[in-house]
């Protein structure tokens, strides 16, 4: 007999959309607010300061109403000038991204591929830059969301420290849930957006930007309008401050009572709270025999990236989990789709999400004929949360 319930509770177990957090949905529901006028300020200003927290750094940061994808066009454009040579070291799909952006405004890209599943090679970086001193800039990823990977962006900021060129990092999926720290590692541009770690809705983009980074904005001659930093800084600057175009209001709203519930655990413990998740979710998925196919490390706390059992679509297991689980997990992207699955676990989750995700994944994975233990995935997740004193 089987008995399905009509109406499940949801869980979004994505890497984004990630949950949001219910103050943070009823914030919306304010009434509106004109966007010129003082309240506005308040609320921008509030939000910029928890930002610079959560960024790590002293520096302006822009808000723009765009996704995450539009942060990192905007840092391309702002940096750079027509056949400018920059590096990109990709490891999955949104690396490809950065050289697609760079290749759209006619730069020129030295693309380093670096397998899928596994980290960009600093060596190999290195020798980058050395062939090619006359680069402008390394683009790279910090949470490659496609793959689970998280990229060591300090040891890539070494390399460009003392040289006439910038270090732009993609922090989408990786700001708020692995360690980063702006300015101590010496990052020149970070972008990121709302909806992954920060526990908001999609649909707001920031951007970070060192003094070093300042001159290439100076210098940069590539077309832009909408996402000039200058005007966001002259924006930002403003008494009260504001933004240079119509913001997103209703999800600025929500974002700064996300970000206070951020400010309120600390980052340190939120960093973490998410080296855990991943271990839970790594330990569960090995001992019930499947294989990682992001690395089996501590680094991996933004998504867990597993290899679909031999013989079984992944699209089935995913399928399965949101139809008669409830629950939503991630296929793969790009040159993987079709042979992995993804788990989230950045922002807004707890250990009782991991564990109820991993049941429904044994459950689904034993009716779809792979067999094993039954009940060793949960047991496993739930010995790392136990070590962890996290209940």
């Amino acid at each position: 007999m089987v008995i399905m319930s009509h109406h499940k509770k949801h869980l979004l177990m994505t890497p984004g959309p990630t949950p949001v957090p219910e103050k943070a949905l009823l914030a919306q529901a304010r009434g509106m607010i004109h966007h010129r006028g003082p309240e506005y300020g308040e609320i921008i200003t509030r939000v910029v300061e928890n930002l610079k927290y959560v960024f790590q750094t002293s520096r302006d940061v822009f808000i723009f109403t765009s996704s995450g994808t539009g942060a990192m066009e905007s840092a391309v454009v702002n940096l750079f000038s027509p056949n400018d040579k920059v590096i990109v070291a990709s490891t999955g799909n949104f690396g490809d991204r950065w050289a697609n952006i760079s290749s759209a405004y006619g730069l020129n890209v030295v693309k380093l591929e670096f397998e899928w599943g596994t980290k960009a090679d600093i060596d190999v970086i290195k020798k980058a830059i050395d062939e090619n001193p006359d680069a402008k800039g390394v683009l790279c990823t910090h949470s490659e969301t496609s793959t689970g990977v998280v990229n060591d962006v300090k040891a890539i900021a070494e390399l460009t420290k003392d040289k006439d060129m910038v270090v732009v990092v993609d922090a989408v999926s990786g700001l708020g849930a692995c360690e980063l720290k702006t300015d101590e590692w010496g990052l020149d541009v970070v972008v990121s957006g709302s909806q992954k770690a920060l526990m908001a809705p999609p649909g707001l983009a920031f951007a970070t930007v060192s003094e070093k980074a300042w001159k290439f904005v100076e210098e940069s001659k590539l077309p832009k309008f909408y996402f000039d930093y200058k005007k966001y800084q002259a924006s930002i600057r403003k008494d009260p401050p504001q933004s240079p175009f119509t913001p997103a209001i209703s999800t600025m709203l929500a974002l700064g009572e996300s970000l206070q519930m951020i400010r309120e655990e600390g980052l340190e413990n939120i960093w973490k709270r998410h080296i855990v998740f991943g271990r839970a979710v790594r330990e569960a998925i090995k001992s019930i025999g499947l294989n990682l196919f992001s690395p089996d490390d501590d680094s991996s706390s933004a998504v867990t990236a597993v290899w679909s059992p031999e013989g079984i679509d992944p699209k089935k297991i995913t399928t399965m989990m949101r139809v008669e689980y409830g629950i939503t997990i991630a296929g793969g992207q790009g040159k993987v789709k079709g042979k992995i699955f993804r788990i989230g676990h950045c922002g807004y989750f707890q250990r009782s999400d991991i564990i109820s995700t991993i049941d429904a994944l044994e459950s689904v994975l034993w009716r779809l004929g792979f067999k094993f233990e039954k009940g060793i995935g949960v047991l496993a997740a739930q010995k790392v949360f136990d070590e962890a004193g996290i209940y």
